[in-house]
């Protein structure tokens, strides 16, 4: 395959850029729909990862603007493993996966891309779901929009938040 069109890109690519950490921008603004920010806690919030890995990959990313684990108040500690519980079974709930891949890259010798404000992955997977554009062409296939996984992932957080978290 020679090209894999992704017309959608063109918005990232030519769009305005924001100044300064991209997790700050979005949880200092209101506008949880057009940020993608699924549930809001005290000290952390579930967004949807702005380049999946997968439909549905969530990130649950402290208000504090730190680069490691050791940096959080033990409540933000808590609490981000709390909304780590949430975000999984949201996932299994909402898309039906069949396993959750859950992990942190502190700093950019583990793999993180934005090293210096602390965030956790959540993945879902399905059986398959590893197909031959990832093995052959290192290419990943996204078959749904970040608004159509926010519209279809946030009633069932909302729901669920009320059960796990003791709230709603």
């Amino acid at each position: 395959m020679d090209r894999l069109w992704a017309p959608w890109r063109i918005g990232y690519i030519v769009g305005d850029k924001p100044e300064g950490c991209v997790f700050c921008t979005k949880i200092e603004h209101d506008d949880d729909e057009h940020n993608h920010v699924l549930w809001r806690g005290e000290h952390n919030v579930v967004m949807l990862n702005t380049y999946p890995y997968n439909s549905g990959h969530l990130m649950v990313v402290p208000d504090a603007h730190v680069p490691d684990l050791v940096d959080l108040s033990p409540e933000a500690r808590a609490e981000m493993w709390q909304l780590t519980l949430l975000a999984t079974e949201t996932l299994k709930r909402a898309l039906y996966c069949q396993g959750v891949n859950i992990g942190v890259n502190m700093g950019a010798a583990a793999g993180a891309g934005i090293g210096d404000h602390l965030h956790l992955h959540v993945v879902p997977r399905w059986n398959g779901d590893t197909n031959y554009m990832t093995a052959t062409a290192g290419t990943r296939v996204v078959p749904q929009s970040l608004e159509d996984s926010y519209r279809q992932l946030q009633p069932v957080m909302v729901e669920l938040a009320g059960e796990i978290l003791g709230s709603a």
